[in-house]
């Protein structure tokens, strides 16, 4: 009976005209996904964009910014594992869930947990790259540590040093002068994200999602990871100096005002971020 169903659905997938393979799994805790119950989901929850052959060529795409994911390429932002690496399972199933801010992707919450597995089964099976290799192994976060001024202070020398401010602009508002010429890897325009208007990130909404963004970078954008040249030190800084950019309550944001309110006149406050503060950096370190 078992062979039978196998041969059934091999079947009914040749006569659909897709690509993908039944015999894709996904493993997410104790859920197993199948690709052959994930294909109807598909076909009914995000065909109209992704595409039959997952391609991102789906008839709604022409009218979608930014465009939806090619599946067939492997290529994610979304990540637990380092740049370049297939994600994990559970990283495919939590962009199912989660969705991506500021895009056409919603969060897919109302779909049950087996669903959500059976699409990621089907969501690899476009790409010929899960036969061939494995996922990535998932980075380790360490420990955050306690939010104090003197690590919001670094950060905002790390967003100077690390030159955030040419995508992501002086304030973080996503206006660099860097920003107007971004491009995807399929030569899409791309915005750098805003920090100042709202909570989530593209890949998140905490700060340990945020630290994993740096350290594994977004694959596919101009984003790169950091992991080569970030400590975990500076980074968890960095995250924590970002965080009060945000139109937040945070423990990082309060921390910050209660600082700046101890600053005797603007004479006194710190140099603006951008290029005119970079340029006279590099004077000085040429002395």
């Amino acid at each position: 009976m078992k062979l039978k169903n196998t041969l059934i659905a091999m079947v009914v997938l040749l006569s659909s005209g897709a690509t993908v393979s039944f015999a894709q799994e996904s493993h997410i805790g104790n859920l197993q996904g199948r690709a052959s119950a994930g294909k109807a989901l598909y076909q009914r929850y995000c065909v109209g964009c992704h595409g039959p052959q997952g391609d991102g060529a789906g008839e709604n795409a022409a009218w979608v910014d930014p465009k939806p994911r090619d599946f067939t390429v492997a290529t994610f932002k979304c990540r637990s594992t380092p740049s370049g690496t297939l994600p994990t399972d559970q990283d495919l199933y939590d962009a199912i869930t989660r969705g991506f801010v500021n895009t056409s992707m919603p969060a897919w919450k109302p779909l049950t947990n087996q669903n959500r597995a059976d699409l990621v089964a089907y969501v690899k099976g476009f790409s010929t790259k899960w036969k061939g290799a494995a996922a990535g192994a998932s980075i380790a976060v360490p420990a955050e540590p306690e939010v104090k001024i003197e690590g919001i202070l670094h950060g905002r020398e790390m967003f100077q040093k690390m030159e955030c401010w040419k995508c992501h602009g002086p304030e973080g508002h996503g206006n660099g002068p860097a920003a107007g010429t971004l491009t995807d890897s399929k030569d899409n325009p791309i915005r750098p994200y805003n920090f100042a208007v709202g909570s989530r990130f593209k890949c998140g909404v905490t700060n340990e999602d945020l630290y994993r963004i740096f350290m594994t970078g977004l694959d596919g954008t101009p984003m790169p990871s950091f992991s080569d040249v970030l400590k975990p030190a500076d980074a968890w800084d960095l995250v924590h100096f970002l965080r009060t950019l945000q139109p937040m309550q945070t423990k990082e944001a309060e921390v910050w005002k209660q600082w700046q309110a101890t600053q005797p006149t603007q004479a006194q406050q710190l140099k603006p971020i951008g290029p005119e503060e970079a340029s006279v950096q590099g004077a000085m370190n040429a002395q």
